[in-house]
């Protein structure tokens, strides 16, 4: 006799006072207007699902969620069932993860959050919520990009040395120099030394003085990326000889810059961002066929039509006198 399971079947562990926080400003963000805590809460998930998300629902604001430390503290499932389970709490509408840009100065920062909603929320209401959500503003100190809350762990920033000041106006290093420094925070494959920088910075600053920001200089050269790079500065270099943009129409150089509130969905399966409306469930396209195929699986082949002439040609001829 089958026995109906209960949010209390499989509790997760009591959370520990060393819990990691996030950086200020990344990590859990909790909704508001949540039904209070009870005995009901996730009954209908199974059975891993509704184990996560009992333990998410009780961290404190600001928590880490990177799968990495989630994992740490859930031994009963490894960075992989982790990463699936909060992919299916993602469809089943209790989190998003999200991008939100908040002006540091002269450059845009990226803010890494995760959304959390004990109760299950439609897609509606999510796009709802966050398009009205704003980017709290940050101490400038405290805005250190963060890779995306998934599988990737913080890397260490190398090193931007004050002694090279070429192609700067000022007595510090100049933006493009600053640019290619901090490669290695956006993928530590591209981390470059000193040296590098001063080597490569040319280079970046033809980019800049042909009208494009930091912003769009740093994806050019982050996006697509071998899965090896065994030449930080080889490959950079032929990057931005390769992909060196166009000069721009006076009219065009200056765009204004993105509105702070901005915010932009990360795909809970694989990261990719996108706005709110373009990923229902919280996945981009190609996750949401991946989930609800199931990964390998094959469409279902049809049997082909049985061909009626020669299925009656059979019974005549079982039909005839011997």
């Amino acid at each position: 006799m089958a026995v109906r399971q209960t949010s209390s079947a499989l509790q997760p562990p009591a959370l520990s006072d060393a819990y990691p926080m996030a950086n200020p400003g990344y990590g859990k963000r909790s909704t508001p207007d949540q039904r209070p805590r009870s005995r009901e809460d996730f009954t209908l998930l199974p059975m891993r699902e509704r184990y996560v998300a009992g333990f998410v629902d009780h961290l404190p604001e600001g928590a880490s969620m990177s799968v990495k430390q989630l994992a740490k503290q859930l031994p009963l499932y490894g960075q992989q069932a982790i990463s699936k389970a909060l992919t299916a709490l993602s469809v089943a509408g209790h989190l998003r993860r999200v991008r939100c840009p908040v002006d540091a100065g002269e450059e845009t920062r990226w803010v890494f959050r995760t959304f959390w909603s004990r109760t299950a929320r439609s897609n509606e209401w999510w796009n709802a919520y966050l398009a009205n959500e704003t980017a709290r503003p940050q101490p400038t100190t405290a805005l250190v990009p963060a890779p995306s809350e998934t599988n990737r762990a913080p890397e260490p920033p190398p090193a931007v040395p004050q002694q090279h000041t070429a192609s700067t106006r000022g007595p510090g290093p100049s933006p493009a120099y600053v640019a290619l420094a901090r490669l290695g925070r956006e993928d530590h494959r591209l981390a470059l030394s000193a040296d590098d920088c001063a080597a490569l910075e040319p280079r970046a600053a033809e980019w800049l003085a042909r009208g494009v920001s930091v912003d769009y200089l740093t994806t050019a050269l982050t996006a697509g990326l071998p899965t090896e790079i065994n030449s930080p500065v080889g490959f950079l270099r032929r990057r931005l000889t390769a992909k060196l943009p166009p000069h721009l129409p006076p009219e065009t150089t200056t765009r204004p810059a993105a509105p702070s509130g901005r915010v932009l969905v990360e795909c809970t399966e694989c990261g990719t961002p996108g706005p709110s409306e373009a990923l229902p469930d919280g996945l981009c396209r190609p996750c949401r066929e991946t989930c609800a195929t199931g990964p390998g699986d094959s469409p279902p082949v049809l049997p082909a039509p049985p061909d009626i002439k020669a299925h009656m040609a059979n019974l005549r001829t079982l039909l005839k006198p011997v």
